[in-house]
């Protein structure tokens, strides 16, 4: 069953407001995530077209294929999305206790350095595993 959840950003310039039917954290070591927020990108899944700002929400394109917004007035981190796939991943830390949702992935694992290594029985992906899984080589059923 579906159910409402709504967080901000540090200030509380930025709300957010979404859905969540069945919430997982996911988290990103690679060497931009780890730029843009000086740890992880921890993200948590909500329902498809339930995601929604208010406020002062900036983008900045971190490549050719991917934005990363944040709060314009306090800086907080607010989403990674790839527009081309009309997918946008948003920060758990914007909502308490990050929707109470378990952490099921990482991504980059190999990368993540030693010092906050996480816990837990859940999937790691090494670099090459998260490379195929978003970017299948041509005939790859994935």
């Amino acid at each position: 069953m579906s159910r409402p959840i709504n967080g901000q950003c540090l200030c509380g310039a930025v709300t957010v407001a979404a859905t969540v039917t069945d919430p997982v954290l996911r988290a990103c070591h690679c060497d931009m995530c780890r730029a843009h927020t000086s740890g992880m990108f921890v993200s948590l899944t909500t329902d498809a077209g339930s995601l929604r700002f208010d406020g002062p929400v900036t983008t900045y394109a971190s490549s050719d294929w991917a934005n990363r917004g944040f709060c314009a007035t306090c800086g907080s981190t607010l989403f990674y999305e790839i527009p081309a796939a009309g997918e946008r991943n948003v920060a758990a830390g914007l909502f308490k206790n990050a929707a109470n949702a378990p952490l099921t992935l990482e991504f980059f694992a190999d990368m993540c350095p030693q010092g906050y290594a996480l816990a837990g029985d859940h999937r790691r992906l090494s670099t090459p595993e998260t490379i195929a899984m978003f970017a299948p080589v041509e005939g790859d059923d994935q």
